[in-house]
Parts: structure tokens; C-alpha cells; sequence
């Protein structure tokens, strides 16, 4: 009850100063990380979490699942279509670049560990967070192109992870009764199979039903926002219950639900946003706690290194593969990679991978751990700067080149909601905490 009680105060303390905070970089994540670790810290010790705790992988993944299906909920399929150009290069091209290139680094920064090891750490570091630099999607400074390439490569390239972490967890820990590429191809086609039923089975009789109990007033204004949320836990259930990926089923839910509802774009999700927000608060004070009782004694200098060039080379080189010849400039493809940061997914990965148990797991998960730690840090601190510096130059360079890549315009919407507070900030559990 005390860890409870402390969990609380720090969320109503960022709460409280959440907007002044935000406009200087200090991210949800950054605060009630840094402030967990030092609860922790003290001699106290009213914080003493359970790396292996089965509560905490839990609230990682439904707080994961929240935000997936919020996101998911704002998005117009129609004008995805057409505008996907950018946000599909770093999917598709840049994304893949990037867990082989991290198995490259892997291979060479760690020489002793097995090979299907570094594979994992690799794909459990791939996917990217973009609300651990709030700023940099939120503030119209950073062309919309720019934003909306950040926004929707982090809110679709966690589930496109998941099925190449179940296969390298499964190759680590030797669990597969047929070859490789055999096991590649069927733990996908479970994954995104069961995930796409689930999600499209949920999102659109939930859509349906919200839709045609809405238009009868047969929903009670305070229910409105409770049945998107059960509609998000559904998907995720019935995923697990079929053998799928809960996250594909939960983003697939949301945009399922945003299309057969009628209500995209509107404030219904809301709750399920802030929930997962919430949820998500609590997992950063709790990685906070757990990075001072578990990983501070086993960093080495190869996991440093390693966590560095994750958050550099490993993701700034596959960027500017996948934009080669599309005319963007290098200020653009430098920031657009070095906003690639890892928070949330990377840690759900951590705590499956633990659940599940796997070789060099001591190195695996304190390197993992190491990684989002300093991207929280890093990213965080360096958004206002990088984004001052970055808006100079494309007022410059657009003054010369009017028709320049990065000022094509976007009809997108931003996947995650802008919270609107009368200091002028953004705040609350759901901004910056995934």
C-alpha cells in the first residue's frame, strides 16, 4: 500500500507541473523515471518492484494496448493511402535496416553471445517511440511532413515488430519443431493472423454497435467513453485467446473501430488514451525503481556502447538509406533519425522475454534497459533545442526551395491527441508517456 501511495503522489506531482516542464523537454517518462529511481534510492526503499513481477509485464502491455487502439482510432485509411510515402520508407525499408544493422553492431559489441541472442536484442530495440520527444510531433515548428512520418512510423511499427521478437525469442530459447525460415513464416502468419481477427472481429462490431446505439441515444453520455475501452481490452483478449499478437489486434481494433463507429476524430477514445497514459506513468516509475535494483550492477562498457549505437548509427543509417533519392535534404534525415527513440514497446519486449527466459539474459535485458534509459534522457532533453535548430534551417531553406520534400503539405492527424491546457502546455498521463 505504501508503493501505491508513493506511485500516486509522483503522478499527481507531474500532473501538477506537467505544462511548464513539457515546454522544456522533461517528458512525463524522464520525470517519473528519474523520480522512481530516487524514491528508490532513498533509504526508504518504499519502491522495491519485482523485475519478475507478472503485475508489472502486465500493465506494460495493456497501457501498450491503449495507446495502440487510441491511435489507431484517429486514423483516415483513405488519407493514409495517398500520404504514406515518408511513414512507409522508414516501415519498410528502414525498419528491417535497422534490426540487421543492430545485429551487426550486436555481433561485434558483444562477440561471446549467441547469435539468435543479439537477433533478439535487436528486434527488442527496433520499434520507436515518438512520444518520448513530444515536442518533436506536436509542435508545429517541425514541418507537418516531418511530424506525421515520426507519428505514424511509431504507432505502427510496434505490431509490425512483434512477430520477428516471438520468432528470434523463440530461436533463442531453441523452442521451434521446424527450421527457421519455416518457423518465421508460421509464428507470423499466427501473429498477424489471430491479431487481424481479433481486431477486425472486436473493432468492428464495437464500431457497429457504438455506432447504431448512438444514433437511438441509447448510450448513456457517461458509457460513450467506457465502450471504446472495452472494445480495446476485447481485441487484446481475444488476440491471446486465438495465439495472436495482442498489439496488432489492438492498433487493427482501433482502426476498425474508428471507421465502422463513425467516430473517428472525436473525443471518445479519450478515456482509453488516458487510461493507457496512466498505465503507462506507472511502468515508468516502476522502471525507474528496477533500473537502480537490477541493471546498475551489471553495466559494462559493451552495453554503453551498444545502447549508443542503437540510438545513433544502428537507426540513423537505415533513415537515410530509406529516403536515398527522394529528394530530402540532410538536415531533415538526420533529425528524423535521431528522433527514433525506444521507450515502452522495447520494455513490454523485456518483460516477455523474461517471462520466458533466455540466454545472456543478464547482458540482453540490462542492455535493453541501459538503451531506453538514455533515450528517455537524451531524447527528451534534446528536443527543444533540436527543434529550434531545425525550424531555422527549414525557414531558410524553404524561402530558396518553396517546393522542397519537407514542406509538401498532410491531411493526417496526429495519432496521438493534443491535450490543450490554458498555460499553453502539454500534460496529463497520456502526453509523452509512451
Amino acid at each position: 500500500m505504501v508503493a501505491a501511495t508513493t506511485i500516486l503522489a509522483l503522478i499527481l506531482i507531474w500532473s501538477v507541473f506537467s505544462g511548464p516542464l513539457d515546454r522544456r523537454g522533461i517528458t512525463s517518462a524522464l520525470f517519473l523515471m528519474v523520480a522512481g529511481l530516487l524514491v528508490s534510492a532513498s533509504a526508504l526503499g518504499i519502491l522495491n518492484f519485482s523485475v519478475e513481477s507478472v503485475f508489472a509485464e502486465r500493465v506494460a502491455e495493456v497501457a501498450l494496448v491503449l495507446l495502440l487502439f487510441s491511435d489507431a482510432s484517429r486514423l483516415n485509411l483513405r488519407s493514409l493511402r495517398h500520404e504514406l510515402g515518408w511513414p512507409s520508407r522508414l516501415l519498410l525499408i528502414g525498419l528491417p535496416l535497422t534490426m540487421l544493422a543492430g545485429v551487426g553492431v550486436g555481433a561485434l559489441v558483444f562477440p561471446g553471445m549467441a547469435l539468435a541472442s543479439v537477433v533478439l536484442l535487436s528486434t527488442m530495440l527496433a520499434s520507436t517511440d515518438a512520444a518520448l520527444g513530444q515536442k518533436v510531433v506536436s509542435d508545429p515548428a517541425v514541418p507537418a511532413r516531418v511530424r506525421q512520418a515520426l507519428d505514424v512510423e511509431s504507432g505502427l511499427n510496434d505490431g509490425l515488430a512483434v512477430p520477428f521478437f516471438l520468432v528470434a525469442l523463440d530461436v533463442a530459447n531453441a523452442d521451434l519443431h521446424t527450421g527457421v525460415t519455416a518457423s518465421v513464416i508460421s509464428n507470423m502468419a499466427i501473429q498477424i493472423g489471430g491479431g487481424l481477427a481479433a481486431g477486425l472481429g472486436a473493432g468492428i462490431v464495437g464500431g457497429y454497435l457504438f455506432r447504431s446505439a448512438d444514433r437511438r441515444g441509447w448510450i448513456g453520455h457517461e458509457w460513450r467513453q467506457v465502450l471504446p475501452l472495452v472494445v480495446a481490452l476485447l481485441a487484446y483478449t481475444v488476440a491471446v485467446l486465438l495465439g495472436g499478437s495482442g498489439f496488432i489486434a489492438a492498433f487493427v481494433g482501433g482502426i476498425a473501430f474508428g471507421r465502422f463507429s463513425g467516430a473517428r476524430g472525436s473525443t471518445v477514445t479519450l478515456l482509453t488514451e488516458e487510461a493507457g497514459g496512466f498505465l503507462a506513468a506507472v511502468t515508468w516509475i516502476g522502471f525507474g525503481a528496477l533500473a537502480l535494483s537490477f541493471v546498475l550492477p551489471h553495466i559494462t562498457w559493451q552495453v554503453v556502447l551498444y545502447a549508443a549505437l542503437s540510438l545513433t548509427l544502428v537507426r540513423m543509417i537505415p533513415v537515410a538509406i530509406a529516403f536515398a533519392g527522394q529528394g530530402v535534404r540532410r538536415p531533415t534525415v538526420a533529425f528524423i533519425g535521431w528522433f527514433g527513440p525506444r521507450g515502452l514497446a522495447s520494455l513490454v519486449f523485456a518483460l516477455l522475454a523474461l517471462e520466458r527466459g533466455i540466454p545472456d539474459s543478464e547482458v540482453v535485458l540490462t542492455t535493453v534497459i541501459v538503451t531506453v534509459a538514455l533515450s528517455v534522457i537524451l531524447h527528451g532533453l534534446t528536443s527543444v533545442p533540436l527543434v529550434a535548430s531545425y525550424h531555422r534551417w527549414y525557414a531558410a531553406h524553404t524561402v530558396e526551395h518553396p517546393s522542397a520534400a519537407e514542406s509538401a503539405p498532410t491531411t493526417l492527424p496526429r495519432l496521438r491527441r493534443q491535450q490543450e491546457h490554458h498555460t499553453g502546455g502539454q500534460g496529463g498521463p497520456g502526453q509523452g508517456s509512451r
